[in-house]
């Protein structure tokens, strides 16, 4: 039974999930969940996630919800398969890995996350940004990519000098961070701007990224 992953081109979460199917070469059905038209809230979608968001994924008789739970099934069951974005075979190796997917989760997406979201999706949706939060985000973003910009300046990627998912999961926030004129977070920082141009020209991350579209500012 082929894989199936349910959601938008354009979301976040859901490049985070094609990103690491395309890594590890797994072949897909991408079926577009259409959460304009509120698609993700009819019955038939609650079943899959009860939440109602995207994405979500379904191989054989298991359906998973939640970006992050995706990646790690994907790159926990495809192990042996593409590229070990894990480090499986090296437990000093995966313990940085993990360190640094929990800075992702809780230092820097809560930071570029409502910037992304004031900026892009709430004029999307037809609101009016909130500039005082986008400012405060910016500053605190900022903070944290001081960090990065340190422990860049040791080593190629964020776990080591190989990449990981704690790379990939940057990609897809920052691919939106790049189009708004808060690029200068990264651009202004010399081992973040290299890290991020490395990464991004993987070719996995530009499957995703040439469909990542998300309203007239983008």
């Amino acid at each position: 039974m082929v894989v199936k992953l349910y959601g938008l081109t354009m979301s976040t979460c859901c490049a985070t999930a094609m990103a690491c199917l395309h890594e590890k070469q797994v072949e897909f059905e991408f079926v577009t969940v259409d959460v304009f038209a509120a698609e993700n809230k009819e019955p038939t979608f609650l079943a899959k996630n009860p939440f109602g968001q995207v994405p979500v994924l379904e191989d054989d008789d298991l359906t998973i919800f939640e970006s992050r739970a995706i990646s790690f099934y994907i790159a926990d069951k495809y192990k042996d398969e593409g590229y070990d974005m894990l480090r499986h075979k090296n437990l000093k190796e995966a313990a940085m890995v993990k360190v640094w997917l929990e800075v992702e989760s809780q230092r820097y997406n809560p930071a570029i996350h409502p910037i992304i979201v004031e900026y892009f999706v709430v004029p999307a949706w037809g609101g009016i940004s909130n500039q005082a939060v986008i400012d405060t985000n910016v500053d605190a973003l900022g903070k944290v990519l001081d960090v990065y910009e340190s422990k860049l300046k040791t080593t190629k990627y964020l776990a080591g000098d190989f990449y990981s998912l704690a790379d990939l999961h940057h990609i897809p926030y920052t691919h939106y961070l790049m189009k708004s004129p808060y690029a200068e977070l990264i651009t202004s920082r010399p081992h973040v701007k290299a890290w991020w141009e490395d990464i991004t020209s993987r070719p996995a991350s530009k499957k995703i990224r040439a469909n990542m579209i998300l309203g007239d500012k983008c």
